[in-house]
């Protein structure tokens, strides 16, 4: 199985980037109308991804009428504990899925959870990440030589870059920590109806400029600038500039040779979602990567909250509310 994942990967490294996503005019593949399958792949140990990607699928539900399904990580009793990096549950919804959301970070899954995952991404079908999804996956151990393609090489071909580095945590969700704004030539791009300049919680994460680059097709959409650096402080702006892009369009062409959209940003902090904007914007993101961009208000997509979120903040350790189990209809 390990074998098989890395001749697939490594053959799909190899593979070029497809025209870039239309966004205006006649989508890149007729639209289907049909309520879309939508599974949304939660696993990280900082940003509460458990409580806000099941907020976005609860409007989704509402508004798109999508089926949706949240995968997560478990304990052995069924629980939700983020700290666990070696479960996502509900991985075989993705076999019929319209568009996998990606919101994990670090995991260390076993081949066959993982093969899962990227024969999603080889499939063409869209793509939609949050923030640590540039760092889903990191494998160490020498047992898991074979997928370590997946540490840095797959996230920078898929979405559009790895993990690098950020500007700092510093007020870790009591303080905002970036200026967010449109970036003036994409200001069409009915991905941004409805959103606004804003500031965020999250600390801003390097991934263009120096030595970097947005691989493919990568067209920015939004702009942050560090509002505190510690790359500032540090003397390194020539290296990481306090401006960076902090949501991009691209597309990716895997096994199937049909190009994917991908939509990504690399906002996420748990507090980020209490903006409208930021909402709006995941909402218009996910219906643009279903090539339902024509279904897009003017003003964006109703991002009213369908139900309560109260969010625990960022953190490590015990930081997310224990107990939790996975939703149920």
């Amino acid at each position: 199985m390990i074998r098989n994942l890395l001749a697939l990967l490594l053959a799909t490294f190899l593979c070029t980037c497809g025209p870039a996503p239309q966004e205006n005019g006649t989508p890149a593949a007729a639209a289907d109308t049909a309520p879309p399958k939508i599974v949304f792949l939660t696993g990280d140990e900082e940003y509460r991804s458990e409580e806000s990607m099941p907020m976005l699928a609860d409007i989704l539900e509402r508004e798109l009428g999508a089926e949706t399904v949240v995968g997560y990580s478990l304990d052995s009793n069924g629980v939700i504990d983020p700290n666990n990096l070696y479960h996502v549950s509900a991985l075989d919804e993705l076999e019929d899925a319209d568009l996998m959301v990606v919101f994990l970070r670090f995991r260390q899954l076993p081949a066959d959870m993982a093969r899962k995952i990227t024969d999603y991404a080889e499939s063409g079908r869209p793509i939609v990440g949050f923030r640590t999804a540039t760092h889903s996956f990191r494998y160490t151990e020498p047992r898991d030589s074979a997928l370590m393609v997946l540490n840095d090489e797959w996230p920078a071909r898929v979405f559009g870059q790895q993990w690098i580095t950020h500007h700092g945590h510093f007020a870790d969700g009591h303080g905002r920590l970036t200026e967010v704004s449109l970036v003036d030539e994409r200001r069409d791009s009915p991905i941004l109806n409805g959103v606004q300049p804003f500031q965020a919680y999250s600390w801003l994460y390097h991934v263009d400029g120096g030595e970097w680059k947005l691989s493919g097709d990568s067209a920015p959409l939004l702009m942050g600038h560090s509002l505190r650096s510690q790359h500032e402080a540090d003397g390194k702006l020539d290296q990481f500039p306090l401006d960076n892009p902090v949501a991009w369009t691209k597309t990716y062409t895997g096994e199937s040779g049909k190009p994917a959209r991908v939509f990504f940003t690399t906002l996420g902090h748990p507090y980020d979602f209490r903006e409208e904007s930021m909402r709006k914007l995941a909402l218009n993101g996910i219906y643009w990567a279903l090539g339902r961009e024509a279904d897009i208000p003017a003003g964006g997509v109703n991002a009213d909250f369908a139900g309560p979120y109260e969010p625990n903040n960022s953190g490590f350790g015990s930081e997310y509310k224990p107990g939790m189990r996975p939703r149920t209809r």
